[in-house]
């Protein structure tokens, strides 16, 4: 289990922050998290492909998950309580959602492609090697939608630990206004998780090496993208 001692499971100061601010950040974190619990009571799941998550316990590796931006919301609470870490950008943004996350027992690294991306990625190198899984919401913070960037590729060839792609795909579900058209189930939904094949990648990979690596995750995240609307019933 994770030391849930360290620094990454606990919120973080907001003394940085007007009282304004503050007031929006802690009522901001608590609204998404009681939303997300109480819809997600309501969700009755189906997961596919479990025996790829089985294979890297197996081999006592540790997961690295990938899942695309707009699925995060069932994925949060289905997730919830392993310890995951997650990156979280150092904006106020960031702030709320590293509260509601730390409320569902995830672990917070502040960074991201935007802004303190090789700090945060460095600090999940480390943390990855004290035994703690992470995830990536792959073509998070703001996109392109559905584009995979390198994070994952990145931190699978330093700790030689492998990439776990999945989607979550509710049967009824609304989408934000947001640049990633988050999916919001809609309350006694049925839902699926499907786990695509672990990636790995080598440590000694070069610059072409990482690339195809990059797009072998993006087609793995196609495919279950596809797999999950075709058992939703959106394709076909």
């Amino acid at each position: 289990m994770p030391d849930k001692t360290n620094k990454i499971y606990h919120f973080a100061s907001l003394a940085g922050y007007s009282l304004r601010k503050r007031f929006v950040i802690r009522f901001a974190s608590i609204g998404l998290y009681a939303l997300i619990s109480l819809i997600g009571r309501t969700v009755r799941f189906e997961t596919k492909g479990s025996e790829h998550a089985e294979a890297i316990a197996s081999s006592g590796k540790l997961p690295i998950y990938a899942v695309w931006h707009d699925r995060i919301f069932l994925g949060t609470y289905f997730f919830r309580k392993l310890g995951i870490v997650f990156l979280a950008s150092q904006s106020t943004d960031g702030e709320y959602i590293a509260r509601f996350l730390h409320r569902f027992g995830y672990g917070v690294i502040r960074g991201s492609s935007s802004r303190g991306g090789a700090r945060g990625l460095v600090e999940m190198i480390r943390e990855m090697k004290n035994g703690l899984a992470m995830g990536f919401t792959v073509d998070g913070p703001r996109g392109p939608r559905h584009q995979a960037k390198s994070g994952p590729i990145i931190l699978a060839k330093k700790t030689g630990n492998p990439i776990l792609p999945f989607v979550i795909e509710p049967k009824q579900y609304r989408t934000t206004n947001s640049w990633d058209k988050m999916q919001i189930p809609i309350p006694f939904s049925e839902a699926v998780t499907i786990f695509g094949e672990p990636i790995y990648v080598d440590k000694n990979a070069d610059d072409d090496d990482v690339d195809r690596k990059l797009a072998e995750l993006q087609r793995s995240l196609d495919d279950l993208t596809e797999q999950a609307q075709t058992w939703s019933g959106r394709n076909g």
